[in-house]
């Protein structure tokens, strides 16, 4: 707005010669700054109103329609112009301003005022030795926002301060200070908001043969904010000082004011055409994971828990980045670790180091003292990887699980473009089935689990696994085979494999789950199993009484559960009056199976023989008395059968015969 006063100036100058009127019309005044298109200069007598007008004026990517500037009073004293009383109009941006302005051509000063509503105000005042000052006053940040196109973040706020421009021999300087007040903004997503915002401003920067020096510092002093997914606090203060020299912004120091953290510094190199990071450094000493924690990492990490998620211990961290690359990572962790407040997960503490280096060949050590998921414990183990650019290797790493341990051996991963690849073996040394299922919820067991798996790979979204999971468990066992794990951390998670039985001990069984009480032994298999998100979708499961010779007896209880699973009159009519006889009763075999497709059951039972009906047989009766379970229902909703299933066994009740 200073050069366009200027220009009205020399333009009344030039037509001192002339008494009365001056018309004055050019078409385009072309600047580095700005551009002027139609300008419409009208000078009356002294005293008298003057009057410019402008159809468009440009400052880089913005323009302006319309432009005008009314003097009622106009006076031209010799080389001295003023124009008093003014009214300055740039729709959009400067609506009824009033404008005083004060020039003395001879020695090149001046002063300027703008008045707006609202209590703001710009004054500027031009000294002889070229120095120039410019006071705000409660500057609209809104008013601003039209200048660099901040309308989508409907920023408010007002601006306090001063802004001096001083020449020197080889260049110039430029000093900035100020507050901003009641600071703000909001965006139309609501990801991003701020109010009550308050910062202290100061920046200085030196013109020289190379270039702008610049040093500045702000500190955020009130209010608050929220930057998906971090909710922020005043407090922060940041100092940098560097270089502008062409379309290169160096930042040769900048350091960082942040609670429960030591020191945060950087330097960088950023070009500006088009803007994109050349190079960056930061490090972060000695943050304080219970201060930094929840503000910072719970957000970004565990939006749902950022309330019941606990951190302690410490961590320094350093990076660098060339042409968006990341060149070195250093990490340093003392005593760190996490926790859920109402015990449900936690890790650590842990301490360590991981240097990486893109192209150079480091180790990383990492003592962990345990974890916990639930009940389930895990010990204190020590991990070291070999880490060579892309590459992570892990010669051998035992992690204490109750009384057992999993144990990684060979495991060999490299990262490209589409993700991590790898391969490895896990072998799970002997846990107590006692102590997992106690862990995990379930009723006593005895046994063990233990596996050896030699094939272990890893690809993008995918785990796979030869070998067998097996569970030794009831007296007999259970395997599994061909492990698959997609997307194990997504929400589309999804596991398959072929899971078998062996000879389990009925009585333990349905002791176990209080289902009645059946003895003998049973065979089964689950082939094709896929989980999604851990719930069964797919599977061909059959359940078949073991060969060989034992007593084989089922009581009332269990008649009366097996009998719910196979739907209404599953027991034969004509036997039901034998069950209010006799407390238990001799079986030939028992057989159920299950075919699941698209959230049905197709359930069989023993395939030997047809029961009346078209039923199926569940259990086939022998000895003295015996009894014979029917079953009719072939197509069963699978939720409906789980529903009963939990029914059965969270019932303790004695069953009700009719």
């Amino acid at each position: 707005m200073m050069r366009l006063a200027f220009l009205l100036l020399l333009l009344a100058w030039s037509g001192i010669a002339g008494a009365g009127a001056l018309q004055l019309d050019l078409g385009r005044l072309a600047h580095p700054v700005f551009v002027i298109e139609g300008l419409h200069v009208r000078l009356g007598d002294e005293g008298e109103a003057a009057e410019l007008a402008i159809e468009r004026f440009a400052i880089g990517k913005r323009d302006w329609q319309d432009v005008t500037i009314r003097c009622p009073d106009f006076r031209l004293e010799r080389a001295v112009v003023r124009c008093l009383r003014g009214m300055l109009t740039v729709p959009g941006l400067f609506e009824r301003t009033a404008i005083d302005l004060h020039l003395d051509t001879r020695n090149k000063s001046g002063e300027l005022n703008l008045r707006m509503p609202g209590r703001e105000a710009i004054d500027i005042v031009i000294r002889p030795d070229g120095r120039i000052v410019a006071s705000l006053e409660g500057l609209s940040v809104a008013r601003l926002g039209k200048l660099v196109d901040l309308a989508s973040w409907n920023a408010v706020g007002r601006l306090a301060g001063r802004i001096e421009y001083s020449p020197t021999r080889d260049g110039a300087r430029i000093k900035v200070s100020g507050t901003l007040g009641d600071g703000g903004f909001a965006q139309a997503d609501g990801l991003r908001a701020a109010e009550g915002v308050g910062l202290d401003i100061d920046l200085a920067a030196r013109r020289g043969l190379a270039g702008w020096d610049w040093q500045g510092r702000v500190a955020w002093n009130a209010g608050e904010a929220y930057l998906h997914p971090l909710y922020l606090v005043a407090g922060p203060v940041i100092e940098a000082a560097g270089r502008l020299e062409g379309e290169m912004l160096t930042v040769a120091r900048a350091r960082l004011e942040l609670e429960g953290v030591r020191a945060i510094a950087a330097n960088a190199e950023i070009g500006l055409q088009p803007v994109a990071v050349r190079s960056l450094a930061f490090s972060v000493a000695d943050a304080d994971l219970a201060v930094v924690g929840p503000r910072y990492l719970a957000p970004a990490f565990a939006p749902s828990a950022t309330d019941r998620l606990r951190f302690s211990g410490h961590v320094s961290a350093a990076a660098t980045v060339e042409e968006g690359v990341p060149t070195t990572v250093e990490l340093a962790f003392d005593e760190a670790g996490f926790s859920l407040s109402d015990k449900e997960l936690s890790f650590g503490p842990l301490t360590g180091v991981v240097p990486w280096r893109a192209e150079a060949r480091t180790e990383a050590r990492l003592a962990v003292g345990g974890g916990r998921w639930q009940k389930l414990a895990l010990g204190a183990f020590e991990l070291i990887a070999q880490l060579d650019g892309q590459r992570v290797d892990v010669d051998r790493v035992a992690i204490p699980v109750l009384d057992g341990a999993l144990v990684l051996e060979r495991l060999a991963l490299a990262h490209d473009a589409t993700g991590w690849h790898g391969s490895g073996a896990a072998v799970v040394e002997p846990i107590s089935m006692a102590l997992l299922a106690e862990a995990a919820g379930l009723p006593p067991m005895s046994g063990v689990l233990s596996a050896s798996l030699p094939g272990l790979r890893v690809a993008p979204g995918e785990i796979s696994l030869d070998g067998a999971l097996v569970i030794s468990v009831f007296d007999g066992y259970l395997q599994a085979t061909r492990l698959q794990l997609l997307e194990p951390f997504g929400v589309a998670s999804h596991l398959y494999a072929d899971v078998q039985a062996r000879h389990l001990d009925l009585a333990q069984l349905t002791e176990a789950f209080s289902f009645g009480s059946v003895s003998g032994f049973v065979d089964a298999h689950v082939l094709g199993l896929e989980l999604a998100r851990w719930r069964p979708v797919r599977f061909d499961a059959r359940v078949l009484s073991s060969p060989g010779n034992y007593p084989r007896r089922i009581s009332q209880r269990a008649v009366q559960n097996i009998s719910a699973l196979g739907g209404p009159g599953a027991v034969a009519a004509l036997q039901r009056g034998l069950l209010g006889l006799f407390e238990t009763f001799g079986y030939r075999d028992i057989g159920i199976s299950c075919v699941l497709r698209d959230g049905v059951c197709r359930m069989d039972g023993l395939d030997d023989r047809m029961a009346p009906g078209d039923g199926y047989y569940i259990v086939r009766g022998g000895g003295i008395p015996a009894l014979n379970v029917i079953g009719y229902n072939r197509r069963v909703d699978w939720n409906e059968l789980i529903d009963r299933l939990q029914r059965v066994i969270a019932s303790n009740a004695s069953p009700v015969i009719q």
